[in-house]
């Protein structure tokens, strides 16, 4: 995506689920560089911790705490910390997600399906629950769920996951309504296939052809940097060729 000048975020307190790598790191440098206090969460402690401490050493203002989305006791000591610490949550990115294993839905375990349901959409109802009540409070705020295309269109060997971006669509929609008199914008990004780690597609022919960590990033950064026209905004981010 072509360069442009975005508007500062200093004095803001931005909270990134799955922000110790791929999409999540990303998203984390791109909102730390635009001035905003950048909270990292994720499973892997150490991960999340150096990926602040790395930011911190350029300059920016960044923080790493565990946190496991699928657990209801750590996001609920999340929002506590969040609360003593700073007071306020400005931004929300629900990025923290789980793909499981490809393969026809009929052979899926259920503890795979229930790997990717709690993450995919459990996960995100629990950050609401716990940073809603402040942005609430605050009269503003922004939440930014990271979906899929895969929400739009069928993904055939991956129905479940499919179906867990669905959901995720549907309740960004119907929250939004919910907080609209709130002042709080609820966003949805759809991208396709992403080069990181943990992608379905990684390792094919011509990764060149995917998305890069950097293009979902950089619509975040739009989201939360663009006047406030609507209270809702779909972001649908394809490759410029098929992989």
């Amino acid at each position: 995506m072509q360069s442009v000048e975005l508007v500062s975020l200093s004095g803001a307190v931005a909270v990134v689920t799955g922000g110790g790598r791929g999409i999540g790191q990303s998203i984390s440098t791109k909102l730390a560089a635009m001035g905003a206090t950048v909270v990292l969460t994720g499973r892997d402690e150490g991960r999340v911790q150096q990926a602040a401490a790395d930011l911190t050493a350029r300059g920016c203002k960044a923080e790493g705490i565990s946190c496991d989305v699928t657990d209801l006791a750590s996001v609920d000591a999340l929002g506590e910390r969040l609360r003593a610490t700073h007071g306020r949550v400005d931004v929300l990115v629900n990025n923290a997600g789980f793909g499981g294993p490809p393969g026809l839905l009929h052979e899926l375990s259920p503890e795979d399906w229930e790997a990717i349901f709690n993450t995919n959409l459990r996960g995100v109802y629990y950050m609401l629950r716990a940073v809603v009540p402040l942005m609430i409070v605050a009269g503003a705020g922004h939440i930014i769920n990271i979906s899929s295309l895969a929400g739009k269109n069928p993904l055939p060997r991956g129905a479940a996951y499919s179906a867990s971006k669905w959901g995720l669509n549907g309740l960004t929609y119907g929250v939004a309504e919910e907080l609209r008199a709130h002042n709080i914008r609820v966003s949805v990004i759809c991208p396709g296939s992403v080069d990181t780690d943990f992608s379905p597609r990684r390792g094919g022919k011509d990764t060149q052809k995917m998305l890069r960590p950097a293009d979902v990033a950089y619509a975040v950064a739009m989201l939360v940097t663009q006047e406030p026209q609507s209270f809702i905004s779909e972001v649908l981010i394809r490759p410029t060729q098929k992989p």
